[in-house]
């Protein structure tokens, strides 16, 4: 391990020109963010202000993490899950002199450790995935609370626990919800997220997905895009579900819908995508054929229940990279996969660069927003606010550019009429 109190805490500095080498490829995939870099690099509207960030240390984080610093920001990082952080991308960081303490393969309290770390900068800005580094500044550093302006929320759990936060009048400061950004949590919640899961249980795996019996567990916008992609490599996909309304999108999309409990007899492979505790318990370890396969795509480990499955083997091996073989008494064979954490960023490389490039530039946009505010001498109330239509408008439009993609536009006379309300048949 490479450490320098303050500075770096990174597994090898030797990794650094590998990481540099992935974060250019990523650069080359994400023009929306580098075209915001350039046109920010000059004016530096970041200058004088202290970003603490909490996000899966990957060469698409690693374009943010330079994007904000060209506009003038000094960053302090860490990771925002244990088995996600790539060690070559965070060791060409530390060598490039970002403060970063991140390395794959954390315990859970070498994960809150690295943290900690990041707000001996006194953060005016916060940004997160998963609302870790926001709870630990409100439970363990409220003094840090006044002097930040604002901070932003990366993935749905984290939004959904901020707004329980303010709605019980205990958040410290104002969140943007990056999450709920149309040109986030319906590109890169979908297409992101089916994409990057399905390539992580391949990875961690091997195994033929074509005729398979897929359950997933949840169908919001994760679970519709895991759904899509299996079903797209031929397998025969099962969704559970407890909203009435998303397990009737899934049946109208012309998947089988079913109680977790009937599926857990009759499925190949398992992949939970819910956010909620105790998706998969004991009761369906107990129904699993030999050779279940079982996941996690959700931020937290807790979808799966790993103290019931411990409780049920007899042993359990490493058989592959990123998957445990667990022998039950009967004789069964379980599988678990990334030890029941997020699939896609412990077995793979997390989502591709592509679809990355427009969560991150709401990311930055929202900053420069909450700097903006503050120049001006205001801050917002202490709730969690979304991204402007007008920014997911054009965060799209540069895309499509990006894409050499064309498309029409309302003429004068049609926006006109789009709110003429005294208009007939």
């Amino acid at each position: 391990m490479d450490y320098q109190p303050g500075q770096y805490k990174v597994r090898n500095l030797a990794l650094a020109e590998q990481g540099r080498k992935e974060i250019a490829w990523a650069e080359s995939r994400m023009p929306v963010l580098m075209a915001l870099r350039e046109r920010y690099r000059e004016s530096q509207p970041l200058r004088g202000y202290r970003i603490a960030g909490c996000l899966h240390v990957t060469k698409e984080t690693a374009v943010l993490i330079e994007t904000l610093r060209a506009a003038g920001a000094e960053v302090a990082w860490s990771g925002c899950n244990p088995l996600s952080t790539n060690d070559a991308v965070a060791a060409a960081l530390a060598v490039e002199g970002v403060k970063i303490f991140a390395w794959h393969g954390q315990t859970v309290e070498e994960f809150y450790w690295c943290i900690e770390q990041t707000l001996h900068i006194a953060p005016h800005l916060t940004l997160d995935d998963g609302a870790d580094l926001i709870f630990t500044v409100h439970s363990r550093y409220p003094e840090l609370a006044d002097s930040i302006i604002g901070g932003t929320e990366e993935t749905t759990t984290g939004v959904k626990r901020l707004r329980a936060m303010a709605e019980d009048g205990k958040l410290r400061y104002p969140i943007i919800a990056v999450n709920d950004a149309e040109t986030k949590w319906d590109f890169d919640n979908v297409y992101g997220t089916g994409q990057s899961s399905i390539d992580g249980i391949l990875r961690a795996t091997g195994i033929l997905l074509a005729g398979k019996r897929f359950v997933v567990a949840g169908y919001g916008h994760c679970g519709r895009g895991v759904a899509m992609r299996a079903r797209g490599m031929g397998a025969q996909v099962i969704v559970t579900e407890v909203r009435p309304t998303a397990a009737l999108k899934a049946v109208l999309d012309g998947f089988q819908v079913m109680p977790m409990d009937e599926a857990a007899s009759i499925g190949d492979v398992f992949i939970t995508a819910t956010g909620m505790k105790d998706v998969i318990v004991g009761r369906h370890f107990e129904r699993m054929k030999d050779g279940a396969i079982i996941c996690n795509t959700g931020h937290y480990d807790c979808e799966v229940n790993l103290p019931d499955l411990e409780a049920m083997a007899v042993s359990k091996r490493q058989i592959r990279p990123h998957t445990e073989e667990y022998l039950l008494r009967d004789g069964r064979r379980l599988y678990l996969l990334a030890k029941g954490r997020l699939i896609n960023l412990a077995a793979a490389e997390g989502h591709p660069s592509e679809v990355m490039d427009m969560s991150f530039a709401n990311q930055f946009l929202a900053h420069l927003h909450l700097v903006e505010l503050h120049r001006q001498g205001k801050r917002l109330e202490n709730r969690v606010y979304t991204i402007p239509e007008e920014q997911d408008q054009e965060i799209a439009r540069l895309k499509l550019e990006t894409m050499g993609i064309r498309i029409d536009t309302l003429t004068p006379e049609q926006v006109a009429y789009s709110t003429d309300y005294s208009a007939g048949t």
